[in-house]
């Protein structure tokens, strides 16, 4: 049973992480950068609108959705509970339910996020005049945001995973999809992550009030998160695979809930540095 409520503590950890500390970060960062705001070119920006109003107005709703999904991360808590109870569980159908509430958490506040933000901008944006403007001539590359340690080691990573999965076809255990399924899933997540990188470094500032220093915060921190994220893939799914391998696949929804609990932190650096920052400096 120590599986059981090993889950269930990393479970009620990943609703918490996810739905409750994340937006609360996301709502600090909001108001901290809206305070770096120049109020004129904002009212330039978006003229005789009322911005103060409009952020509070989608931060409640923001925090509303958020509150809604914890709730609904409960009511599968308490269904778990109750199934995992029994001696039978399988751990088939606690993945699943995990996965996709785990989706569903971490994807539609992020769509609610974009479809607001390009609903408000279609609906009341003005371009900026750019006649003060002027850009930063100044060479980045990637190296400037992550050390080459990290990068080679987000690599290593990925070629460790190939071998593994090539020892594991010598002797599969029951649901292993093979080598080129999971190596193709791997290379599939380094090559999207590496195209995220690469336009976050070397692509347009399409906020025209961002500044030079807080572009260069923003990129750096993406980067960093993307690179690690690659590589907290790569070991979830060595561990997921060594559990099935040692006849432990009860342990899986525990790997599972961490691994979620993880994404979300990593993906947290974006709004939690920042606010650090200017609480630092204040």
């Amino acid at each position: 049973m120590i599986e059981t409520y090993a889950f269930l503590a990393v479970f009620t950890l990943q609703i918490l992480t996810i739905s409750v500390l994340y937006p609360t970060w996301f709502i600090r960062y909001c108001r901290v950068q809206a305070a770096r705001l120049p109020a004129e070119r904002l009212a330039q920006m978006y003229p005789g609108v009322d911005v103060v109003q409009a952020r509070e107005r989608f931060l409640n709703r923001y925090r509303t959705l958020n509150t809604g999904i914890a709730v609904l991360g409960a009511l599968l808590l308490a269904w778990l509970f109750k199934y995992m109870g029994r001696p039978d569980w399988a751990d088939g159908p606690v993945e699943l339910l995990v996965t996709a509430y785990s989706v569903v958490a971490l994807m539609l506040p992020f769509g609610f996020i974009a479809g607001s933000g390009v609903s408000f901008d279609r609906k009341h944006k003005h371009a900026l005049p750019d006649g003060k403007r002027k850009a930063v001539l100044q060479r980045r590359g990637l190296f400037d945001f992550v050390s080459p340690f990290v990068l080679f080691l987000a690599l290593l990573s990925y070629l460790l995973f190939a071998a593994f999965a090539v020892y594991i076809q010598q002797n599969p255990f029951p649901g292993f999809a093979g080598p080129l399924i999971n190596i193709g899933i791997v290379t599939l997540v380094y090559a999207f992550q590496a195209i995220f990188v690469y336009a976050m470094v070397y692509g347009r500032n399409k906020n025209p009030l961002e500044t030079h220093a807080g572009r260069l915060q923003t990129v750096g921190l993406a980067v960093k998160s993307s690179v690690y994220s690659c590589i907290v893939v790569v070991l979830y799914l060595s561990l997921n695979f060594s559990l099935g391998l040692l006849g432990m696949p009860r342990w899986e929804p525990f790997a599972l809930s961490i691994f979620f609990v993880v994404c979300a932190l990593l993906t947290s650096m974006c709004v939690i540095a920042p606010v650090r920052q200017q609480a630092a400096s204040a």
